[in-house]
C-alpha cells in the first residue's frame, strides 16, 4: 500500500497556485466560505412612508383635535337658524335645534375619544401641544363646549355657569400656551396660519357671546375686549403671512379661520349689546368683507388640496356671518329675504362638508396616517 501523502499546511501553499475556477464549489466545505460570500435573499422593496406609519400609530392616537371643528360649525349654523326665527319663520327654530342637537351628540362622542387619547397616548397629545398650530386647534374643544352651553344652558343657572367656567379655564390654558410659543420669536414663518386666532380671539369673542347669553353681560364685555386686542395683535402677523406667499399644503385648509374674527366679533357685539342698531352692526359686516375677499382671491391654491377635516374651518365663520346678517337685517328693518341668502350659503356649505366627510369615513381616510404635518423651520 503506498504511503499516505500528508497534505501541506494551507499557509504553505501560495494562494495564486490554486485557481479558484478549477475547484468545484461543492468540494469546498461550507465552513471555509466567508459569510459574505454566501448569496443572500434579494432585498424587499422599500415600504412607502404612509404605509409604514399607519400600522405603527394606533387609531386612537390619530384622533385629531380638528374633528371638533365639526360640532363647532354645527353649533354656529344652528344658532344662525334660531336667530332667523325672529323673522317669524316657523321652521327656523326646529331646524336650528336639530342642527345644534346633532352637534351636541357629536361633541359628546369626540370628547370621550379625545379624553381616551389623552389617557392612553399622552405623548401624542403632548406632541400636538408642542407646536403653536396643533396647539391652537385644540381650542376647538372648549369653544364647542361654550357653544353647547349657549344652546342648551339656562340664564343664571349654576350648572350652566360652572360648565362655561370650566370651558373658559381650558380655553385660557390653551391660549397662554399658544401665545407663549408665538411670542418667543421661534415660530417658523411657514407655521403661521389663521389657526392661531382660535385660542385668544375665539375665546374672547365666543366666550363673551356665551356669557352674555346666560346673563353675565359685564364679564362678557370684558372677554370681548380681550378678544379684540388679541385679534389686532395677531392680524398683522397672519395677514403678512398670507400676502407673503402660499401657505404649506398642510395648513391651507385652515384659511377658513381667517373669515372668523370680524364675523364672530360682530355677532358677539350683537349678543352683548342687544340695543345696538343695525346701522352700527353693519360696520362689522363691512370689516368682514376684507377677509372674504382675501380668502376668495386665493381659491386656486386652497382648492387644490385634497379634501380633509381642516376644511370644516369654513363653516363656523360662515354661520357667524349669516347670524350677524340676520341681526343686522332684523334690527334695521330690512326685508328678511336679504338674510336668507347668507343663511342658505352657510347651510349649503354645511351639506357639502357633511357629504365629503362621510365619503372620507367610508373610504377609511377620515383619520390622518400619523401626527399632523406642520412646518418646523
Amino acid at each position: 500500500m503506498p504511503a499516505a501523502v500528508s497534505a501541506p499546511h494551507p499557509s504553505s501553499v501560495p494562494s495564486a497556485s490554486i485557481p479558484s475556477a478549477s475547484i468545484p464549489s461543492a468540494s469546498i466545505p461550507s465552513a471555509s466560505i466567508p459569510s459574505a460570500s454566501i448569496p443572500s435573499a434579494p432585498p424587499s422593496p422599500p415600504v412607502p412612508a404612509s404605509a409604514a406609519v399607519a400600522p405603527q400609530v394606533p387609531r386612537l392616537a390619530r384622533v385629531p383635535a380638528g374633528l371638533f371643528a365639526i360640532p363647532f360649525g354645527l353649533f354656529g349654523l344652528g344658532g344662525a337658524w334660531r336667530r332667523a326665527a325672529g323673522f317669524g319663520w316657523t321652521g327656523a327654530e326646529p331646524i336650528g335645534v336639530a342642527i345644534a342637537t346633532a352637534g351636541a351628540a357629536l361633541l359628546a362622542v369626540l370628547a370621550v375619544l379625545y379624553a381616551a387619547k389623552a389617557l392612553r397616548h399622552p405623548r401624542a397629545l403632548g406632541a400636538e401641544l408642542s407646536h403653536p398650530v396643533p396647539c391652537s386647534v385644540t381650542a376647538l374643544l372648549p369653544l364647542s363646549m361654550l357653544m353647547a352651553a349657549m344652546h342648551f344652558g339656562a340664564p343664571r343657572d349654576a350648572a350652566t355657569l360652572a360648565a362655561v367656567l370650566v370651558a373658559l379655564a381650558i380655553q385660557g390654558a390653551i391660549a397662554v400656551r399658544a401665545v407663549a410659543m408665538i411670542a418667543n420669536g421661534a415660530t417658523a414663518t411657514g407655521a403661521v396660519s389663521p389657526a392661531l386666532y382660535l385660542p385668544p380671539v375665539g375665546g374672547g369673542f365666543v366666550g363673551g357671546m356665551v356669557l352674555a347669553a346666560i346673563g353675565w353681560p359685564g364679564w362678557a364685555a370684558l372677554l370681548f375686549g380681550m378678544g379684540l386686542v388679541a385679534w389686532m395683535l395677531l392680524e398683522f402677523r397672519v395677514m403678512h403671512r398670507l400676502f407673503d406667499g402660499p401657505m404649506p399644503e398642510a395648513l391651507r385648509p385652515t384659511i377658513g379661520i381667517e373669515l372668523a374674527p370680524p364675523a364672530i366679533g360682530t355677532l358677539a357685539a350683537a349678543t352683548i349689546w342687544p340695543a345696538l342698531p343695525g346701522e352700527v352692526l353693519i360696520v362689522g359686516l363691512g370689516l368682514a368683507c376684507g377677509p372674504v375677499v382675501t380668502v376668495a382671491a386665493r381659491w386656486r391654491w386652497w382648492t387644490r388640496v385634497p379634501f380633509q377635516i381642516g376644511f370644516w374651518s369654513f363653516l363656523f365663520p360662515l354661520a357667524a356671518l349669516a347670524g350677524a346678517c340676520v341681526e343686522v337685517v332684523r334690527r334695521g328693518g330690512w326685508p328678511p329675504e336679504v338674510a336668507a341668502v347668507p343663511l342658505a350659503i352657510a347651510s349649503g356649505v354645511a351639506a357639502f362638508l357633511v357629504a365629503r366627510t362621510l365619503r372620507l369615513a367610508a373610504t377609511g381616510r377620515l383619520l390622518p396616517a400619523g401626527p399632523p404635518a406642520v412646518p418646523r423651520g
